[in-house]
């Protein structure tokens, strides 16, 4: 029987990160999983909203969750660490706080009558991938890579409940069944400048610099990311990152989705992999 789950994919993953969009889509696909968008689903704000208005903040993620509870979802698969983070913490705020759920729903104009179960990307090929692996790998992974988790995979860790905030393992888990070997360094979890690309590049390079430079250092070959934000800045700004550091850092940026993909023998179309600034080869 086709397993069934709810999919959020976001702003980002229709745009700049279609990619990584390409590479979910085709290994639910390829393991007989029905990906059903949320209807008429609508940006979280995970860019700014935040910033510039709490209610907004909070309306706009809580939408997509009635919308998704009204189609009778249960599980919502939110591929993009920023927006997975957003729709997380919107929830526990609200259902922590009946007055203010009660205040967002009235701005909103619907009911969000029960809490729904989020999976981000990793989350989703621990529980629906990685059991059927072993009939579906074609080549192994056989690279060293440096698993990059970001800030928003793992923080504020009290409220996602996912994996270590400083260390943490489940990345590179899933990339040791796929016969790939993770290098032991210090920046998994630093940020890597997040929405400042386009305002502060210098930022970036500095910031992002370190971690490419740190993961080229140590051996690394490739480097695996689960969030469009941190791939953009790793990959779309490989040039303020040489112009920081000095040297030319070719180590390209997958997303863990393609990494699958390519073990299950998926082609570049289906997982997107020809997309990188930086050449995969």
């Amino acid at each position: 029987m086709k397993k069934k789950l709810g999919f959020y994919p976001g702003c980002s993953l229709e745009g700049t990160a279609r990619e990584y969009n390409e590479s979910v889509t085709s290994l639910a696909k390829l393991f007989d999983i029905e990906l059903e968008a949320v209807p008429d689903w609508n940006c979280c704000g995970a860019s700014s909203a935040h910033n510039l208005n709490k209610t907004l903040s909070l309306a706009l993620p809580a939408r997509v969750l009635a919308q998704a509870e009204k189609a009778g979802m249960k599980e919502l698969l939110v591929p993009c660490a920023a927006c997975s983070n957003r729709l997380m913490t919107t929830q526990h705020e609200l259902f922590e706080n009946p007055a203010l759920k009660k205040e967002i729903e009235e701005t909103m104009g619907m009911p969000l009558p029960h809490p729904i179960r989020i999976l981000n990307a990793i989350q989703f090929i621990q529980e629906y991938i990685a059991p059927e692996l072993p009939n579906k790998t074609v080549n192994a992974f056989n690279k060293k890579v440096a698993c990059y988790y970001g800030c928003l995979l793992v923080r504020p860790h009290d409220i996602l409940q996912f994996d270590r905030p400083e260390d943490p393992q489940s990345m590179d888990d899933v990339m040791k069944l796929l016969g790939a070997e993770p290098i032991d360094w210090p920046f998994k979890a630093e940020c890597c400048g997040a929405g400042l690309s386009l305002s502060r590049s210098d930022l970036i390079g500095k910031l992002s610099g370190k971690i490419v430079s740190e993961a080229s250092e140590r051996g690394a070959e490739v480097i695996i990311v689960a969030c469009p934000m941190c791939h953009a800045n790793l990959d779309m700004r490989r040039s303020a990152i040489n112009q920081y550091t000095g040297k030319k850092l070719n180590i390209p940026v997958i997303y863990i989705t393609q990494a699958v993909g390519m073990v299950c023998g998926l082609s570049e179309k289906d997982t997107g992999i020809g997309r990188h600034f930086v050449k995969v080869d």
